[in-house]
């Protein structure tokens, strides 16, 4: 989920039109979902990022499950490949943008 303006923003063209010039699109194949979270956590602040705990993702390569039980029982998931259950990137993601949004805070 996504405000357009952010895609439509000078920044993020100017990123994407670099990225598109350099052939990895065509060439490497790259994916609309990795590029979009690197200029996500380039051009936004900590506070205009929500992670969505209570909703499972799944790609060939990757599957996230609910965090909370409840929620991922109501679902098929298989909880023993999911990222966020194995303590992938999402554990240290977490963390850094609790101490990011700690030191707005502190700074207002």
């Amino acid at each position: 989920i996504v405000d357009l303006s952010f895609y439509r923003s000078r920044e993020y063209q100017l990123f994407f039109d670099y990225l598109d010039r350099s052939g990895g699109f065509f060439y490497e194949r790259w994916g609309d979902a990795p590029v979009h979270s690197i200029a996500a956590s380039l051009f936004l602040n900590a506070s205009q990022i929500h992670y969505f705990d209570d909703i499972g993702y799944y790609h060939p390569s990757v599957i996230t499950c609910p965090a909370d039980a409840q929620t991922r029982g109501r679902c098929v998931c298989d909880s023993a490949k999911s990222f966020v259950q194995n303590g992938f990137c999402t554990v240290r993601y977490k963390q850094v943008r609790q101490k990011v949004l700690d030191a707005q805070h502190a700074a207002v």
